[in-house]
Order: C-alpha cells, then sequence, then structure tokens
C-alpha cells in the first residue's frame, strides 16, 4: 500500500509531521481527519527523481516563453489532455501529441518544455510549475492531486469545465460593460465636434445678426463652453479626450499595490448598480475554486491558499487569509466567515452545513453556481436598463446643444415680427 508523508495541525495548533498508509490522498486526508488532525500538506512517499541539469542552452531557448496564453486554449489542452489519459495513453506520448497538434506559438513550446522535463524525472505538476504565467497555482495544485490520487483525467476535465465556466461569466460581464462605453465614446466625440467645429461658427453668425442683443442664458453657456475648449489652440479640448486614459492608468498604477487594490475593491462592492453584479461574482469565483480543490483532495489550508491568490478581489483575499488563520488555530471555516461580514448568511450557513455533513465542496459548488445565475440575471437586467438610458442621455446632451443654438435665432425671428 503507498505510503503518504503529511503536515498537519492539532487541535491545539501545534504542527505535526508523520506518514500514513493508503490507497490514495483521498483516504490519506480522510485517515488524517479520523485522527482529529487538520492536514496543510500530503504528498507521496517515494525516492528521489534524476532530474536532468539546467544547461545554459537551455535556459537560452527557454527565454520568451512568459507570455501568457488565452485561456480558452488552455481549457482545450485540458480537456484534451483529460481524453487521451482516459484512453490509457502514457504521459509523456500524451504531451508529445498535443505538441504535435498545436498551432506555433507560446502553448506549443510550453508542452514540449514540460515533455522534456517529466523525460527528464519531474512530475507533471512539477513541469507545468515552472511556467506560472501560462499555468497559474490553482492549475498546478489540482493537477498534484490528480497525480497523487490517481485521477488526473477526472481532475484535468473538472480543471477544463471550471475554467471554461469562470470565463463565460467574466466575458459576460465585460461585454456589459462595452455598450455604455461605446455609446459614451461616441456621444463625447459627437458633443466635442458640435462645440469645436459648429458653435464656433454659429456664434459668430449670431453676432451679426444679433446687432448687439443679449443671447439667452443656456446659449452664452454654450458659447463660453466652446470658446474654453478651442482656447490655447485646442489644449483644452485634448485635455478633455486624455482626462478617461489618465483616470485609467492611474487606476491601473494603484492596483498595482496591495491597498489600491483593496480601495479599489471597496469601492466597487459599495457602488450602487455594479455592487451586487461584484458581489456576485467574486464570491462565485472563490467558492468555485474552493470547491474544486478540495473535492480534488488538496488540503483545506493550501485549497484556502490557493483560492485567495486567485480570487480577484482583495476584500475575499483579506477574508480568507483570516479564515486560513483561523483554522489553523483550531476553528472553523464557518465562524470566521461569519465574522468577517463579508458574504450573506446565505453563504455562511451553506458552509456550516458543509463542515457538518464533510461535504464542504459540494455546498461550496452549489453556492457558486447559484451565485453565477443571480449574476447572469443582474447582468442582463443591467444591460436591459442601460440602453434606454444611454439613448436618453446621448440624446439629452445632442437635444441641449440645438435647443441653445435655436434660441436665439427665435428671439430673433421674434422680434422682427
Amino acid at each position: 500500500m503507498p505510503t503518504f508523508l503529511y503536515e498537519a495541525l492539532d487541535a491545539q495548533g501545534k504542527e505535526v509531521k508523520a506518514d500514513i498508509e493508503a490507497l490514495s490522498n483521498k483516504e490519506a486526508i480522510s485517515k488524517i481527519r479520523n485522527k482529529g488532525l487538520f492536514p496543510t500538506k500530503v504528498r507521496a512517499k517515494g525516492g528521489a527523481k534524476k532530474v536532468k541539469p539546467t544547461t545554459a542552452a537551455t535556459v537560452k531557448r527557454r527565454r520568451g516563453v512568459g507570455r501568457k496564453v488565452k485561456v480558452k486554449l488552455i481549457c482545450q489542452f485540458a480537456r484534451q489532455l483529460s481524453t487521451l489519459q482516459d484512453a490509457g495513453l502514457a504521459i509523456l506520448r500524451s504531451l508529445r501529441i498535443l505538441e504535435q497538434q498545436q498551432k506555433p506559438g507560446t502553448l506549443k513550446r510550453v508542452i514540449g518544455f514540460v515533455a522534456e522535463d517529466i523525460e527528464g524525472g519531474s512530475t507533471l505538476s512539477e513541469a507545468l510549475g515552472k511556467h506560472p504565467k501560462v499555468f497559474n497555482n490553482l492549475f498546478v495544485n489540482m493537477v498534484a492531486a490528480g497525480e497523487v490520487g490517481g485521477v488526473l483525467d477526472v481532475i484535468l476535465a473538472r480543471l477544463a469545465d471550471f475554467m471554461e465556466k469562470a470565463e463565460r461569466l467574466k466575458a459576460k460581464v465585460k461585454g456589459a460593460m462595452v455598450y455604455p462605453i461605446v455609446v459614451m465614446t461616441a456621444a463625447l466625440g459627437i458633443v466635442l465636434g458640435l462645440m469645436i467645429f459648429i458653435i464656433p461658427t454659429f456664434a459668430t453668425v449670431l453676432d451679426d445678426m444679433g446687432d448687439g442683443a443679449e443671447l439667452p442664458w443656456l446659449t452664452q453657456k454654450l458659447c463660453a463652453i466652446s470658446e474654453w475648449l478651442i482656447g490655447r489652440k485646442g489644449v483644452n479640448a485634448g485635455m478633455v479626450v486624455l482626462f478617461p486614459f489618465v483616470v485609467l492608468s492611474f487606476v491601473k498604477f494603484i492596483k498595482q499595490f496591495s491597498t489600491g487594490r483593496y480601495v479599489m475593491d471597496v469601492m466597487k462592492l459599495h457602488t450602487p448598480v455594479i455592487k451586487q453584479i461584484s458581489y456576485k461574482v467574486s464570491v462565485a469565483r472563490w467558492t468555485r475554486t474552493l470547491g474544486t480543490l478540495i473535492s480534488a483532495g488538496v488540503p483545506i489550508l493550501e485549497a484556502i491558499n490557493i483560492a485567495r491568490d486567485t480570487s480577484g478581489n482583495e476584500v475575499y483575499a483579506r477574508m480568507l487569509e483570516k479564515v486560513h488563520h483561523s483554522i489553523r488555530q483550531g476553528d472553523t471555516f464557518a465562524n470566521p466567515l461569519r465574522a468577517s461580514k463579508t458574504v450573506d448568511s446565505l453563504v455562511v450557513n451553506m458552509v456550516d452545513v458543509g463542515e457538518e455533513t464533510g461535504d464542504l465542496d459540494k455546498m461550496l459548488e452549489k453556492v457558486a453556481n447559484n451565485f453565477d445565475e443571480e449574476a447572469d440575471v443582474l447582468v442582463s437586467a443591467l444591460m436591459s436598463m442601460l440602453e434606454p438610458i444611454m439613448i436618453l442621455f446621448l440624446g439629452g446632451m445632442v437635444g441641449t446643444i440645438v435647443v441653445a443654438m435655436f434660441l436665439p435665432i427665435i428671439a430673433i425671428i421674434t422680434a422682427l415680427m
């Protein structure tokens, strides 16, 4: 029977290191938990592998494969590798087949390097871990769990499903933002065109026709804005055009820091209209990640660390950090989650029931599925609301300019009559 080395925490939070015999990684974790311990790391016991030394030529050849690969391609790779493993092919042969099928590019080269590392004695997860920009922590740790448990084909298929669902939701949310951005850009372009090219000419005509008469208040304000935009040889108009790009660059800059990301994420979770969508998407992401990892047999503390690093929201990343610390101290998952007040009672109760019944992974998956569906409904509702709002906004701006232009003409005609 295989032997597994493990590290765990007892009820007092003291670290325990030992080994245990089990048929699979899942069974090993179950036996460790039955001893009243909380496993933090479990791996199969085995001799040291002979790995080919990394030469200067190898380093030079692998340089430049740090570019990211589209999620769609990673999903295809995971699903195809799962099919080949289910058919009983050796992992090395499977990788060589997939390498030949790939179009020239980053992924093809990375698969080749992964195959070389496996030939040198590395495991698949170790080889994948050398390319973090292509295969993230979630992917590598799921593969490692599949290797230890002997269910690599199942884990790869589950990974592909997980990534496809996450990408679909991400694409839908991004798609919802495209429409207002396009409309606002068009509105800004139309208004700037009117203010820079049409209004100055119209103001000159009105001065010639008005014979010193005072223009209506709305027309005066419009002409003043137009003069400001074309002033300083168009520098002011350029500032207006560049302003959105400056804001985006500033946001991108502050997101490089943990505090900046936290502030931005807090703002998203409290901004009217989008706060519910942001909440549902964020919770669905970390619960699905955590549920998928636990179902694959990854120890709970390690799974929480991975879910924290891939949550995509600093608020929930910090919450998971506190949960991790509490579990290390012997607490349950539900108690620190409830104390954080970052999720509603439904999520806390589902986690609580999952811990009591031993089906935490299933409960987390249900929460993720439920929140995914609710996020889809909210995004669809937002799209339905945005269309008329954007049309009214654009029409209102152009209409205001047109009215301001015609008010003095109507006044002149009325005076002549």
